[in-house]
Order: C-alpha cells, then sequence, then structure tokens
C-alpha cells in the first residue's frame, strides 16, 4: 500500500524525523493560507501523485511570492501529470504540497528496503541525493552505501556511523544524522514498511538535516495491525478495476496487453503469464482467484476481466482442487448473465470435476474453445487476441 508524500511527513514527524513547514492542499486558496502561515517569501508547490519524476514532468515549482502560490497551484492542480512513472496516460492531480524553501547546502539519498535474499532490510544512502537510485545503481554503484540489519539485534550505531562516513557527511552532523536515521529505521520497523525513501535528504546551510521528499510503502500482508493506515490510500491512485477487484478478495493487477487471463494460484498465473508471452501475445492482467474462491468470487473476477476494454480474448487456466472445476463453470456463466461477452474464450480444465466443469460450460451457450494443456491454451489464446 503507497500513500502520498504529505501523508508520509506526517508519519515521519511522528517519529521525530525532521521535515519543512508545509500543508496539503485541493484549491489554490488553500495553498495561500498555507503559505501564508509558513511565512517568507519563497515556497515550493508539489503535486501529490503516487509516481517519481514529478519534478521533470512540471509537478514541482518554486515560488518567489504569495501571489505566485496560487498562480503555480492553479497550474498544477487539475493537470494531468505524466512521468516516467505513470506512463503515457498520466495522473490527475487533485491534492498539492505547499512547504518552504530551504536554502540547500547539500543533497543526499537515504533509503530503506527489505531484501529478499538476505531476508532483512537494508538502509541504503548515497552522496548522489536528488537523483534517481536506480540510475545511480547503474551508473555509479560504488557512491550508494548499504548496511543490512539483523532484525534481532536492531539497527547498531557502528552501521550508522558507516552510513554518514561513507557518504563523505561533515563529521560535526554526525549526532543529527544518526538520530535521524534511527528514528526513520523505528518508524520502518513500527508500521512493517517495505520501502521508505527520502530522495533527497537535505542539509541546509544553517546546519538541519530535513527529509525534503518522502517515499512510503506499506506491507499489505500487515494492515490487520494498523488500523490507522488503511483510510491513508488515495483510490483516486488505484486503478478503477483493481480498486474493485481488492472490494471482492481477489488479487488482480491490470497490465497492458490484449489477453484476459484467469488462474487460480499465484504460481500457476505467473506460468500462464509466461506462457502467454512464449506464444506472441501480452497478458491483460494479473489475476489469481484463488484456492477458495466461491462461484460469486468467480464471477467478479470474470466481470471486471470484461470491463478492461483492451482484452481481446480471455484464457481462463484452472486446476482444480481446492476450487473445484465446477464451481468454476458456475461462476463464469453467473459472469456471462451479467456482462455481455463479446470475446472468445480459451478454457484449459484440469483437476477436481473437471468433466463436469466442462459439461456445464459446454450447455452454456458461451463461445469458448477447450485446449488440451497449458502450451495450447496459450497458443490458442494468442492466435485470437
Amino acid at each position: 500500500m503507497k500513500i502520498h508524500e504529505y501523508q508520509a511527513k506526517q508519519l515521519f514527524e511522528k517519529f521525530q524525523v525532521p521535515i519543512p513547514q508545509g500543508g496539503m492542499a485541493t484549491t489554490a486558496h488553500e495553498a495561500y493560507e498555507i503559505a501564508e502561515g509558513i511565512g517568507g517569501d519563497s515556497f515550493v508547490v508539489k503535486a501529490q501523485i503516487h509516481a517519481g519524476g514529478r519534478g521533470k514532468g512540471g509537478g514541482v515549482k518554486v515560488a518567489d511570492s504569495l501571489s505566485d502560490v496560487i498562480t503555480l497551484a492553479d497550474q498544477i492542480l487539475g493537470m494531468t501529470l505524466v512521468t516516467h512513472q505513470t506512463g503515457p496516460e498520466g495522473r490527475l492531480v487533485k491534492k498539492i504540497l505547499v512547504e518552504q524553501a530551504l536554502d540547500i547546502r547539500q543533497e543526499l539519498y537515504l533509503g530503506i528496503v527489505i531484501d529478499r535474499t538476505q531476508a532483512r532490510p537494508v538502509l541504503m544512502m548515497s552522496a548522489a541525493g536528488g537523483m534517481e537510485i536506480e540510475e545511480v545503481a547503474a551508473r555509479t554503484p560504488e557512491l550508494i552505501i548499504k548496511e543490512a540489519i539483523d532484525p534481532a539485534v536492531g539497527l547498531q550505531p557502528f552501521q550508522t556511523r558507516n552510513l554518514v562516513f561513507g557518504v563523505g557527511l561533515d563529521p560535526m552532523l554526525l549526532r543529527t544524522a544518526t538520530g535521524f536515521i534511527n528514528n526513520l529505521y523505528k518508524m520502518f520497523v513500527a508500521y512493517d514498511c517495505s520501502l521508505v525513501e527520502i530522495n533527497p535528504l537535505v542539509v541546509t546551510t544553517d546546519g538541519q538535516m530535513l527529509a525534503l521528499d518522502a517515499k512510503v510503502t506499506f506491507d499489505d500482508n500487515a494492515l490487520f495491525r494498523h488500523k490507522d493506515l488503511p483510510p491513508l490510500e488515495d483510490p483516486n491512485e488505484i486503478d478503477p478495476l483493481e480498486l474493485e477487484a481488492k472490494k471482492h478478495n481477489l488479487n488482480y493487477i491490470r497490465l497492458d496487453g490484449t489477453v484476459g487471463a484467469m488462474v487460480n494460484g499465484a504460481g500457476l498465473a505467473m506460468a500462464t503469464m509466461d506462457l502467454i508471452k512464449l506464444a506472441g501475445a501480452e497478458p491483460a492482467n494479473f489475476l489469481d482467484v484463488g484456492g477458495g474462491a466461491s462461484a460469486d468470487m468467480i464471477a467478479n473476477g470474470f466481470r471486471i476481466i470484461l470491463s478492461d476494454p483492451r482484452v481481446k480474448a480471455i484464457l481462463i487456466n484452472i486446476f482444480g482442487g481446492i476450487l473445484r472445476c465446477d464451481v468454476l463453470a458456475e461462476g463464469v456463466m453467473e459472469a456471462a448473465k451479467q456482462v455481455k461477452v463479446a470475446v472468445p474464450i480459451i478454457i484449459r480444465l484440469e483437476g477436481t470435476n473437471c468433466d463436469i466443469g466442462r459439461n456445464l460450460l459446454g450447455a452454456s451457450g458461451l463461445n469458448f474453445t477447450v485446449a488440451g494443456d497449458m502450451l495450447d491454451a496459450a497458443q490458442k489464446v494468442a492466435a485470437l487476441a
């Protein structure tokens, strides 16, 4: 689960991670009032969307006066911001963050991520702040200092010192930087984060360290422990079909292809998408209905797939175990009653009650083709899509 920058900074404040003065606005008038409350005559107006590269896309502007804040807020609010992470369709900006402008002496990168190969959090720090960390990793990986943290003992003082001195930070800032890093790690653990990123972390001319940007992602599987986090999710930042799938407890991710896929089991779903690509087509979605899906869940999943106008053919690949093939067939037929099925369907059913499921679908009147195996199913659906 992702949240906006302004929300991440509100969490930072709870853990004494310093941030610039500022606030979120949804209108130019609100932006003016926030800037007026900050004081001074120089401000930063930042679009709030779940994507990086906002500055390059025109979503981050500096205002040299209060009147400029109104002008820039009007420009950014309501714009469709296109960055390398949004795709060509871009994102509609409905919220902005207005902050004090800072006199910056140094820009750094600071991030914490779960390294699954080491099965532990890894702290990363770099003197190349303000740049895309992927680009730094590709071109100058030696600029990224890493410290893997043993969850049993936590972040150790020598590790924060390794980071601080490794990026060439002024030794006079050792205590400030150590406190900053420790507090950020405490937040990472407390909220079951999968990613916390500050790019840039800045040192001002008067020696302050502040999180100029903030990106936080939470582990969805741990949200039951944090009742205050789900309300922070912005439905406007989620694909409408993914949002609909979430309501029905379906694991659905929208992709860019033309082959809709319904599969039970994440591993089988991944293998199915690989086969679709090997057959020369592109999957339009990842949809794992799970082992214990009901006919109603199947119907909703099928309806969601058909709601995507890019889908030209559908592949249903089910290995009947806990999810019986006859239950799958009933769900597909129920969905077909709700939504007009105007695309061909390829079905591969194996396992529990597969013959019953095939017979039900055969008598349904739906336009579908039975495949002999997974490869045959992928080749047939690719030819149709």
